[in-house]
């Protein structure tokens, strides 16, 4: 805590992810404190009923991939869409989820960054180079759904981003370092405290020729490695504004560019962000939010022969413009020490639209395609806690309106004449209500049981609703008929703390996701593309039913420290009609064991960590014929000091080269995660 008089002027920088500097007035100046986070409202006492893991710092930081990817998968049960991380995937299939309630490209778990819903405003993924873990002070994860007021899209749980404090990233730091295959990783950052405020800058820059995605008895002569280029920057700026009201100002940008390892696969992503909130912390608490998010996707396809001797363009997707705008309000009326309520509104309408060219012939592109549309969710909500001596309640609910409106498809050729389509489809709306609701029981100190349900609901993205894609040798149909995803869930567990340092969590789980968004083989395609194989259409499933455990531990005497995370998941579907032959099967990309385990030794600036993860075997497609096989890998970090502030880094991704295999198409050609990777370095930072 830093003490300084109300007159000192406020510098305003502004900054890449911050949050939570506190600044206050010095009790001889016979004023008001004026305490300066960065954050929003409180955690709800109520959040003890739910099953939350929290990822501090510290952790973040020893990491040895220094991706957002990487750090989440300390939570088991949390996935991707693919095994790829945002260096080798492409980026449309980086949506994530909880609890093995199917694998989608877009995400069923809502992802926010200090209050700012982050899912593309297109397709629902996730633009992970956007956020350099430097930037991160804390994730929390809410496994379960209905996310109450914060906001709709929750449907298997809620992963909080926060920034980093500037105490938590020291006024300059910074770090470079050199890794397999010709790789560069560096981020660095400043912050600037004065006054009632604070700010602070930070960018991150990331390079490599890549490797080989296709493994090596699938490989022909147009296979590869997948370079990638990758850029963030951010501004952050927290200014006090009296005594308990504070305005916090955030600005972003990222460009990610790929490459999928074979000729006419290079990718690329730009995007910007920039959000306004106003919090009060007085006995009326209250935050108003407002953001606007701007978001640009390309990307070009192939079709591979089948001695994989020669590969032509099959599409251009040349430009996917997006913008999201959104904002919500919120207070917090005075209603004792025991009783915790929030009340307000939210907003968010999304529209964007894909540009393609496609049918190429001698390598010329002959027709056009360009489809698009908007959808718009207005929501009002309560969220409410009880703590009433041994028990705590939480309860939440809200309503939400939405509709999708504008909805076209255009397919025309290039050399003029007669469209080949021109679909304009009706505007849709309806409305939806959920909620969560869960109780907490702490008969003795060390331990607390656990009770809760939730209802959540997400509606089709634009990808979903209006896009068709192609990888490799499939294809992926659009459909713009499809109805919101909706689940229903219960929970019960058990946390245990027998002694300072240790935490059992134990949490048993059902949930039941109706309506569920799938990509379905089927023999008679909407049309015909040379050089396809298989073809699939999005479709509603009638539902995916998934019920496990998770189990949850750490244990942190002193410098040395265990923990570790382990979600085992059945998971079937109920298919009737057109889905009819997938009904008893398992979803695709949906294992049934994930576990993840450190041991780490801490002691000032130095460190050393091992951590051990362990995929289970998934399926590569809705008719559980293509198998992706277990993985197991070990990485490792190390942090040792050279002189004050400056540290040496040595990190190992995947050290005994697992194959982890992360998708298969066309005739049996299995593609790859990340190899062995070993990055040296150094870290800096100063005081």
């Amino acid at each position: 805590m830093i003490r300084i008089s109300l007159s000192t002027l406020v510098s305003v920088l502004i900054s890449s992810g911050g949050a939570v500097a506190q600044t206050t007035v010095a009790p001889a100046d016979q004023q008001a404190d004026i305490v300066v986070t960065g954050r929003g409202l409180a955690d709800a006492p109520g959040d003890r009923a739910y099953d939350i893991v929290t990822i501090d710092r510290d952790r973040i930081q020893a990491n040895a991939s220094n991706r957002l990817e990487s750090v989440l998968a300390d939570v088991a049960g949390l996935q991707q869409f693919r095994r790829s991380d945002s260096r080798s995937a492409n980026p449309t299939s980086q949506g994530i989820s909880l609890r093995g309630i199917g694998g989608n490209a877009s995400s069923r778990a809502l992802l926010i960054f200090d209050g700012v819903p982050q899912a593309d405003p297109f397709g629902g993924w996730v633009a992970f180079p956007a956020y350099a873990t430097g930037r991160l002070g804390r994730i929390r994860v809410t496994r379960g759904g209905g996310s109450g007021y914060q906001g709709p899209g929750a449907l298997a749980g809620t992963v909080e981003l926060e920034s980093a404090t500037p105490d938590q990233a020291a006024p300059f730091q910074g770090s470079v370092a050199y890794g397999s295959r010709d790789s560069v990783d560096a981020q660095g950052s400043a912050a600037l405290v004065r006054g009632s405020g604070f700010a602070t800058l930070s960018g991150a820059y990331a390079r490599g020729d890549g490797f080989t995605p296709t493994v090596e008895e699938s490989r022909g002569i147009v296979d590869r490695a997948a370079p990638y280029e990758q850029v963030s920057g951010a501004l952050r700026t927290v200014v006090g504004i009296g005594a308990k009201t504070e305005l916090q100002m955030n600005a972003s940008a990222f460009a990610d560019r790929r490459d999928r390892g074979s000729d006419f696969t290079d990718n690329k992503s730009e995007g910007a962000d920039a959000s306004v909130r106003l919090i009060g912390r007085g006995r009326w608490g209250y935050s108003a939010l407002a953001y606007l998010q701007t978001r640009a996707f390309a990307s070009s396809f192939n079709s591979v022969n089948a001695a994989r001797t020669t590969a032509i363009q099959s599409l251009n997707q040349y430009n996917t413009p997006a913008t999201g705008l959104g904002g919500r309000i919120e207070i917090a009326p005075p209603l004792g020490e025991s009783i915790t309520l929030r009340l307000g509104a939210d907003v968010r309408d999304v529209s964007g639209k894909t540009q393609e060219l496609y049918t190429f012939v001698n390598t010329v592109p002959t027709r056009r395609r360009e489809a698009g549309g908007s959808t718009t969710t207005t929501g009002v909500f309560a969220d409410g806690s009880l703590v009433a001596g041994d028990f705590t309640f939480s309860l939440g609910g809200r309503v939400d309106w939405w509709s999708i409106d504008g909805g076209y498809l255009s397919e025309r050729p290039l050399a003029g004449g007669a469209a080949l389509t021109n679909l304009r489809y009706a505007d849709r709306d309806g409305s939806e209500t959920t909620g969560r609701a869960g109780v907490a029981y702490q008969p003795v100190e060390a331990i607390t049981l656990r009770a809760a349900g939730y209802r959540g609901w997400r509606l089709p993205t634009l990808n979903e609703l209006y896009r068709p894609f192609r990888v490799g040798n499939d294809a992926t149909a659009a459909n713009a008929l499809l109805a919101p995803e909706r689940l229903t869930g219960v929970e019960g567990g058990v946390t245990l703390t027998p002694a300072p340092g240790v935490s059992i969590a134990a949490t048993y789980f059902y949930n039941r996701l109706k309506d569920a968004i799938a990509n379905v083989t089927t023999t008679n395609p909407p049309q015909i593309l040379p050089g396809v194989a298989t073809y699939r259409v999005r479709q509603n499933l009638d539902a995916i039913r998934a019920h496990g455990f998770e189990l949850d531990a750490a244990y942190r005497p002193g410098p040395i420290g265990v923990q570790a995370s382990w979600s085992h998941t059945n998971s079937k579907v109920e298919g009737s009609g057109i889905t009819a032959a997938l009904d008893g099967l398992r979803p695709a990309q949906t294992p049934r064991d994930q576990v993840s385990g450190t041991v780490d030794w801490r002691r000032d600036a130095a460190a050393l960590s091992l951590t051990v993860r362990h995929i289970g075997q998934q399926y590569d497609d809705d008719q559980n014929t293509r198998v992706l096989d277990p993985a197991t890998t070990l990485d490792a970090y190390a942090a040792l000091p050279i002189m004050r502030s400056l540290v040496a880094e040595v990190r190992g991704e995947n050290l005994f080269n697992e194959r982890v295999e992360a998708g298969i198409s066309g005739a049996n050609i299995v593609e790859r995660a990340t190899p062995r990777t070993i990055w040296v370095g150094l870290r800096y930072g100063g005081r």
